[in-house]
């Protein structure tokens, strides 16, 4: 008589959830905003990345409050992280702002979004793994697509060399707030989250504008208002709610949406023409977001 095997528990692959591809998705549209509203803007770029949390800030701590409580009274247990991420957030838009209004939009989007890389390859090496074959494919396909889509406009030159620097460093600092936030993100949720963050990082890009001399008071509130509204609240809210639902590689190439609806907002402002390539460099970036949001989901 044949011994009887125990059963095996057969589990289902887990897929990456649909929600938060959408959210991802609506965050880079939302995000790609911002330049536009920094260069409308008629107070400093630093100043103006200032009044984009200042002006979000008390709609996020009453929301945050109102839907968790406990979740934001619980917040001095994070402290150091929530910090550190606050901080490198107002450094990254301080410097991002500078940078917005010394080189080309190409320029600014393609280093102000150098996390593209960083986090996923943080992502790999806090999982200790190699990408699989689909997911090499999928950062391939993503980085021809980026190429396209900023190789015809982007331009690097002398006369760029300080705002580039600037945009790049803004990228660095934008991947390790995601890096700090995503060890947030497990514990607390994303409204709490950047509520807090957000806090943290306020004070420094006022004291940062104050410092550089620039102008603080705006004549025009709209730009700014619109800038709190579309890129901290629903741009930023809905990248916190990514960050903790996405693997690193998904939330990474998720960021090269941000040259693509750039591009469209220069074509539909400023009368910038769409190139062939720039439809087939968003089109290989969608096939790579479609590879990634079909596999597997890792652990986080």
């Amino acid at each position: 008589m044949q011994p009887v095997t125990p059963e095996t528990k057969i589990i289902p692959p887990q897929r990456t959830p649909r929600n938060a591809v959408v959210a991802v998705v609506c965050a880079n549209v939302a995000l790609a905003f911002g330049p536009l509203f920094v260069r409308m803007a008629d107070t400093g770029p630093v100043a103006a990345g200032f009044w984009r949390i200042a002006l979000a800030l008390p709609v996020l701590l009453a929301v945050a409050t109102w839907s968790d409580r406990r979740a934001v009274l619980r917040g001095a247990s994070l402290l150091v992280p929530l910090l550190i991420g606050g901080i490198a957030f107002a450094a990254d838009l301080g410097t991002w702002h500078i940078g917005i209004r010394r080189t080309t939009l190409a320029n600014a989007t393609l280093f102000g979004n150098c996390a593209v890389l960083i986090f996923p390859i943080y992502g790999f090496i806090a999982m200790r793994r190699w990408p699989t074959r689909a997911q090499a494919l999928a950062l391939a396909l993503a980085a021809v697509g980026g190429v396209l889509l900023l190789g015809r406009s982007a331009e690097l030159s002398s006369r760029h060399l300080a705002g580039d620097l600037f945009c790049l460093l803004a990228g660095v600092l934008y991947a390790v707030y995601f890096i700090v936030m995503r060890g947030v993100r497990r514990t607390m949720a994303p409204l709490p989250a950047l509520a807090l963050s957000s806090l943290a990082g306020v004070l420094p890009l006022l004291l940062l504008a104050m410092a550089l001399g620039e102008p603080i008071v705006p004549h025009d509130w709209t730009p700014l208002l619109a800038l709190a509204l579309v890129s901290q609240i629903a741009g930023q809210g809905l990248m916190l709610y990514a960050l903790g639902q996405l693997s690193p590689l998904v939330v990474g190439l998720a960021l090269l949406l941000q040259p693509l609806v750039g591009a469209t907002i220069g074509w539909a402002v400023y009368g910038e023409r769409l190139g062939p390539m720039d439809a087939l460099g968003a089109a290989l970036v969608a096939v790579a977001l479609a590879i990634v949001g079909a596999r597997r989901a890792p652990e986080r």
